[in-house]
């Protein structure tokens, strides 16, 4: 069977910092393939691999079954690449950034027009065409170079983190175009901050953390490894950590855990309602003051926090704010 991508045993270092431990990854085609982790964690890493662009110590790299290292040129016939921040040239206008690209590529001038305003007009760009790019927003300075990217019709296209900066309704719009590339038969690796993103867009997801993955699976296989519901509240004082873990750990099913950034502390509960009534009930004993506290059923950000200890998204829950409960 022919994967969209497959690495295998993958190492890379920068001097003495090991930005891949042994990373083994691979992809259906035709699929949206989510990777999550903090900063560091190896992702673009991952990306500039599989796109030719960086050299690794060793193991395998594999896109539709092309040996990265051997055939370098073939795997750049075949996929395309926006990242974090759009590769234009902000005093060209859109259309000549997409037929700049095109002739790159090696069109005819005439395919090259053709296929510049196929883009343009795909993406919503038509208007401002003529605009030179630095006066786009970021939204459709994004959109233009996720358009360059799609001249030589990838079949396979790595987005690393192409909404990053965007406000909602313009990654909405991204996140359109992605599903519709999808059901057009693109494979897509995409790299992500947003956990929502991942659980809307991916059919599989995994997540990396110092250079290596730690979990993998599909959005609910991923948070049913948690289970239960969770119960979180929020500290006054980081001082309490401790004593607040120590309070809370026997209505726990797994080990509780602490987000420094804004003090929260998580605790996997079997029974929901029981463990929040317990919760309340040994902080108001121990003269625990917290700013707020929740109950809800385990979302991706959850298995993050479970996997990682650290948060990368924010997430909307109902919430007892101090003084209600």
């Amino acid at each position: 069977m022919a994967y969209a991508f497959d690495i295998r045993d993958l190492f890379k270092s920068y001097d003495k910092v090991k930005a891949l431990e042994g990373v083994t990854l691979k992809a259906d085609e035709g699929t949206v393939f989510g990777l999550l982790g903090p900063n560091g964690a190896g992702k673009t890493t991952i990306v500039k691999i599989l796109s030719t662009l960086l050299d690794f110590e060793k193991g395998k790299a594999f896109v539709h079954d092309i040996d990265v290292r051997r055939n370098p040129e073939r795997v750049r016939e075949m996929i395309g690449l926006a990242g974090q921040y759009a590769a234009v040239d902000e005093y060209l206008t859109g259309y000549e950034n997409v037929f700049m690209t095109a002739r790159l590529y090696g069109l005819s001038r005439k395919e090259s027009k053709l296929r510049t305003q196929q883009l343009l007009d795909r993406l919503s760009l038509t208007g401002a065409a003529n605009r030179q790019v630095k006066t786009y927003s970021g939204g459709m300075r994004r959109r233009l170079d996720l358009g360059a990217s799609l001249v030589g019709h990838p079949k396979i296209l790595f987005l690393d983190e192409p909404t990053t900066g965007l406000d909602p309704a313009t990654r909405l719009e991204m996140w359109h175009i992605i599903r519709d590339l999808v059901r057009e038969g693109t494979s897509i690796l995409l790299t992500t901050q947003y956990l929502e993103e991942a659980d809307e867009l991916a059919s599989r997801i995994a997540v990396v953390n110092k250079g290596k993955v730690i979990a993998e699976g599909t959005s609910d296989e991923l948070k049913n490894q948690l289970g239960g519901d969770i119960v979180e509240f929020q500290l006054e004082n980081a001082k309490d950590e401790q004593r607040a873990l120590e309070v809370v750990k026997k209505f726990a099913k797994s080990t509780p855990s602490f987000n420094s950034d804004d003090l929260l502390v998580s605790i996997p509960v079997k029974d929901g309602t029981k463990g929040l009534m317990g919760v309340v009930q040994a902080l108001n004993e121990s003269k625990l003051p917290v700013e707020t506290l929740s109950l809800h059923r385990p979302s991706l950000d959850d298995v993050f926090l479970s996997l990682t200890g650290a948060k990368i998204a924010s997430k909307a829950n109902a919430t007892i704010k101090k003084g209600e409960s």
